[in-house]
């Protein structure tokens, strides 16, 4: 959990050194918490490694979240190619958060609880976490495996069913075919996603078929250029897989 002292009272005026954690703020109140951070997940996790995406349902924080990475320039190179994004149609503030996040406070040796704290705890869950692997303490990762190969599907992960997979490579087009998404995947997160890339048209869940959706672009070449960059790319746990549609 970040420290969230910097909440509204994070001016826009200071002078903040780079560091590992990002605040947000400008977001739609109107999202739900849970979806907000899976959002906020999906869309930042292609900069680097995330060990923490926090929002609150209190009053005094909503409209902002705080996402914490695992080194400093993947928060400004997030930073930068985020700034003004818009995210449930609403254009994203963000700049680096004023106080160190506790997860990285730990992960440094310089975490210090705070006297509001029940002693058991500081005593119990501060000793859980510190022996968390930082490793293994964010959902999921940016870009898996070379741009534009696609992953074996040995390395896909189990999902009840086997992945769909067309019997023979399709040519390039303008519409792609996306596989091995989480079943809460939303329409507007894939939106969000692909519309990084120019030329997006439509997102297509198929609500028979949970886990798969089409992504149709302007042209072929708008969608190979996704393609490549989205190639891999996980959402929670999943890692996408992308091929070109059948048509």
């Amino acid at each position: 959990m970040a420290d969230i002292s910097q909440g509204q009272g994070q001016g826009q005026g200071e002078e903040i050194p780079p560091n590992m954690t990002l605040y947000i703020n400008n977001l739609n109140e109107k999202i739900k918490i849970d979806q907000l951070k899976k959002s906020l997940h999906a869309v930042f996790s292609q900069f680097g490694k995330i060990l923490d995406v926090l929002a609150f349902k209190t009053l005094k924080h909503k409209g902002q979240a705080w996402v914490v990475f695992e080194d400093a320039s993947s928060a400004t190179n997030a930073l930068r190619r985020m700034q003004g994004f818009p995210f449930y149609d609403k254009e994203m503030r963000i700049q680096y958060a004023k106080t160190k996040s506790d997860i990285i406070a730990k992960a440094d040796g310089t975490f210090v609880p705070r006297e509001k704290r029940k002693r058991h705890e500081e005593k119990g869950g501060k000793k859980r976490k510190e022996q968390l692997d930082p490793n293994q303490a964010a959902a999921g990762s940016g870009y898996a495996g070379a741009y534009g190969a696609t992953p074996p599907l040995s390395q896909l992960p189990y999902l009840g069913a086997r992945p769909i997979v067309p019997e023979a490579p399709a040519p390039p087009n303008n519409i792609l075919f996306i596989q091995n998404l989480p079943h809460d995947a939303t329409t507007m997160m894939l939106q969000m996603l692909f519309n990084q890339y120019p030329g997006l048209k439509d997102v297509r869940m198929v609500e028979t078929k949970p886990g798969i959706a089409f992504v149709e672009y302007e042209n072929e070449m708008q969608s190979t250029v996704a393609m490549q960059a989205l190639q891999g790319f996980k959402i929670q746990q999943n890692q996408m897989l992308i091929t070109y549609a059948k048509k």
